[in-house]
Formats: C-alpha cells, structure tokens, sequence
C-alpha cells in the first residue's frame, strides 16, 4: 500500500513539475541567435528549392523514359501535363524582392 502512495506522489510531483515547465515563456533571442535563425531559415528554403527542382526533373526523366519504352512498343503516349518550367530552364529560379 505504501509503495503505491509513493508513486502515485512521485507522478504528481512529476506532471506538477511538466506543467510548470510548460507555461514558462521562451527565453528572449539576443542577435546572435536570431541572425543564425535567419540564415538556417535560408538554407532551408534553399535547400527545399534545390529538392523541389531535383524532383521535377526526376519526374521528368521518368515520364520521358515511359513515352520512349510505349514509342518503342507502338505505342502513342501523349504527355497529360505540361514541362515544368525549372526543369526546363533550372537556372530561371526566381527570387522574390525583398521589400
């Protein structure tokens, strides 16, 4: 019986404690810390471009190689989508101005 009072009180001493924790607001950012958010924020969007661009040509590359092997077959396959601009032109990418 005595065990069961002493963890029953030790998980309340620990969900008081999580939930205390929680409700502490976020230390404030000096400039250091929000210049590095910054710059991880734009690798990161960097990086999603890169990963979306390489993604459209793979699609692309593939769609290619299913129209060749049904040509091949005597097949007449038509592309349903139109090419994506960047892996028409992947040096085109655009970047917005800033304000």
């Amino acid at each position: 019986m005595t065990t069961l009072r002493v963890l029953i009180a030790a998980g309340l001493v620990v969900l008081t404690f999580g939930l205390a924790l929680a409700k502490l607001p976020a230390p404030p950012m000096d400039d250091k810390a929000k210049a590095a958010a910054e710059e991880k924020k734009a690798k990161d969007a960097a990086a999603e471009e890169a990963a979306k661009v390489q993604l459209t040509q793979a699609q692309d590359r593939v769609a290619a190689r299913y129209i060749a092997e049904q040509k091949a077959k005597g097949k007449t396959v038509t592309s349903q989508m139109p090419v994506s601009a960047p892996a028409a032109n992947p040096g085109a990418a655009t970047v917005p101005a800033k304000k």
